[in-house]
């Protein structure tokens, strides 16, 4: 059964819901898997451009959830997983805005999942590090980029690129959100390879002051 959507048109969400209960009788799983990226200097993008991707990233989210949640709370179960990144727990110079969409939906992903324990509804995120696919490598650029930025936001990109190319297998991802839909006892984070761990490890325990350095020193920014 297929069932396409515009998570940014609750029109469309709503419809799209509709049509699996009404083929199946039931929603069990819903997975937030649609995103798109931007690279550029935070002040290179123009609110409405911001808005745009907060409208996909974050809102596509929330649009998706409240479609699902009054069907999984009266069948008392359900899950929801969130396709979030690293950049949802890490900082990323030139790539603000999607970081702070990746921030947005953790933030949101694990206050939802207190809401929903009572119904019988887990919500939990699914944490991939860099991956090889192409919807990855197809980044937007700012809306009104400055030459101030150019060099910083060009290196940024190569470095991106760089970590795309040696990145995860997309497979890793889906094997992770198997094993997060099916788990009786599911976790709130899914780290989909070891590179997510190590990062969230550093970032854990490795003092701020070390983190931004080595941070600044990978994405080749002055000290």
């Amino acid at each position: 059964m297929r069932c396409g959507c515009d998570v940014t048109d609750a029109a469309s969400v709503d419809q799209m819901v509709q049509n699996v209960v009404r083929q199946t009788g039931q929603i069990d799983l819903l997975v937030n898997n649609a995103g798109s990226a931007l690279i550029g200097g935070a002040e290179e993008s123009s609110i409405e451009q911001a808005q745009a991707l907060f409208n996909v990233n974050v809102f596509g989210v929330m649009r998706a959830t409240n479609a699902v949640l009054p069907y999984m709370r009266a069948q008392q179960s359900g899950r929801i997983i969130n396709i979030s990144s690293v950049l949802g727990f890490i900082p990323s110079p030139f790539a603000a805005t999607y970081s702070a969409t990746k921030h947005a939906v953790e933030g949101h992903s694990e206050s939802l999942d207190h809401e929903m324990r009572s119904f019988g509804i887990r919500v939990v995120l699914v944490e991939p590090y860099f991956t090889h696919t192409p919807s990855d490598l197809n980044a937007i650029g700012p809306d009104r980029s400055l030459r101030a930025y150019a060099a910083s936001r060009e290196r940024a990109s190569d470095n991106r690129k760089a970590y795309i190319a040696a990145g995860d297998a997309p497979e890793l991802v889906a094997e992770t959100v198997l094993a997060a839909a099916i788990s009786p006892a599911p976790q709130l984070r899914y780290a989909t390879s070891k590179n997510t761990r190590r990062v969230r490890l550093l970032r854990r325990f490795v003092p701020a002051r070390i983190f931004d350095s080595s941070l600044r020193k990978q994405l080749g920014l002055p000290a």
